[in-house]
């Protein structure tokens, strides 16, 4: 973890919507989008981490799989150029507040935490939306979607390592390192 906490706090790689795509292969591109930008990448462990720790047996898949299906309905509003406020604010909200709930061991009813997550998703998808190509959306939101959902299953395996705690305190700390870089 001490080697890669500083590869995860360096600016070029803190957000993954810098700018054009180049759409020539839209399920690489989306593929790669989520795994481009160090506020998704934490964000969407963080949601993996929080899933295995955070709650019963449901929310191992509930919580991954209401995250991506936000960020699908998201992505379609980007896409379709309805906007939401605060798209990046949220997006890094997203990884400091799931960093968090982590860190701080919240263990909250599936109730509470499906709507936060997905919420998450929601934006997360918006910024993947919006910068999707004119053509190929589909297999474009189909990169994007696996992608993320196999940065989940990364978190839920190191949360199933143990030490989640101490991932989560660190995911809060890289977001807020995001935010207040210039």
């Amino acid at each position: 973890m001490k080697r890669i906490l500083p590869l995860l706090l360096m600016p070029t790689a803190a957000l993954a919507h810098p700018g054009a795509h180049g759409h020539s292969a839209p399920f690489t591109e989306g593929w790669t989008h989520p795994l481009g930008g160090t506020d998704h990448v934490l964000a969407m462990v963080a949601v993996g981490l929080w899933a295995a720790t955070g709650s019963d047996r449901r929310g191992v898949w509930a919580l991954p799989l209401a995250f991506v299906a936000a960020m699908l309905a998201g992505g379609a509003m980007g896409a379709a150029g309805i906007g939401l406020p605060a798209v990046e604010p949220m997006i890094l909200a997203s990884s400091i507040l799931l960093g968090l709930a982590v860190a701080l061991a919240l263990r909250p009813s599936l109730g509470f935490a499906l709507p936060v997550v997905a919420l998450f998703g929601l934006f997360h998808g918006h910024a993947h939306g919006a910068e999707g190509p004119a053509t190929g959306m589909l297999a474009y939101a189909a990169g994007f979607a696996l992608a993320t959902g196999g940065l989940h299953l990364a978190g839920i395996g190191l949360g199933r390592l143990g030490g989640a705690r101490v991932l989560g305190a660190a995911t809060a700390a890289a977001g807020v390192a995001l935010a207040v870089m210039p």
